[in-house]
């Protein structure tokens, strides 16, 4: 497997290079958005570790031009900024997963063998799935040409399962896509979103999209 770092912090990028290639992985490392872009451009990557912050372009612009330009190399985004609007615009522009600094190279590394797994994701703005449609740049959501009104929240959630149609999203997985990193996994505020969901997306639709794979999360698909 073959990954792009493109991180402007040398000591970070050389200790990445190093893990990962005791890992068994061929790493490039780029330390600054233009020669990111120029490998991206040129070599075809299994995967690319982005910083947001980099000199020359940064890691937003970076993302947008990947998924414009139709290329599903999985991104996962390391970052120092934590806030949740930056989590959510990273996932709405694209990438397959979102990493916080500090970290431990050993969540780094469960979380790149992970996007590996389940390969890239679908970074389509306008979702289609039976009777269902979700245009991701208007957050709008339509159920047999119904309006259908969500709070920001229940529109994250929906929009993440849906990009990722077929695929088993774990409870804490969700929790930390759709609200915070390290999020108690404790609490019912997953199970409680999904229910609010249903009953607006699922409840009064003859094909439910929505379904719940006990002991371990829930996919969304037809069925």
């Amino acid at each position: 497997m073959h990954i792009l770092i493109i991180e402007d912090q040398h000591k970070t990028a050389s200790f990445l290079a190093k893990g990962l290639t005791e890992e068994g992985f061929v790493v490039d490392i780029a330390i600054n958005g233009m020669d990111g872009q120029h490998n991206i451009d040129h070599i075809h990557y299994d995967l690319i570790i982005l910083d947001v912050m980099l000199p020359g372009k940064d890691g937003w612009s970076i993302l947008a031009d990947l998924r414009q330009a139709k290329k599903q190399t999985s991104v996962l985004l390391l970052t120092a900024r934590d806030r949740i609007e930056d989590k959510v615009k990273g996932l709405e522009l694209g990438a397959d997963d979102y990493l916080v600094k500090p970290f431990a190279f050993s969540e780094l590394l469960a979380r790149i063998r992970s996007i590996l797994r389940r390969g890239p994701v679908r970074e389509i703005n306008i979702i289609h799935i039976v009777d269902l449609e979700i245009d991701a740049i208007k957050h709008q959501v339509k159920r047999n040409g119904i309006r259908i009104d969500l709070t920001p929240k229940e529109f994250q959630l929906l929009l993440l399962m849906s990009r990722r149609q077929g695929q088993v999203l774990s409870r804490t997985f969700i929790a930390e896509q759709v609200w915070e990193i390290n999020f108690n996994s404790d609490t019912n505020v997953v199970g409680v979103a999904i229910r609010r969901l249903r009953a607006k997306v699922d409840d009064d639709f003859e094909h439910k999209l929505i379904h719940t794979i006990r002991g371990v999360g829930y996919v969304f698909e037809k069925r």
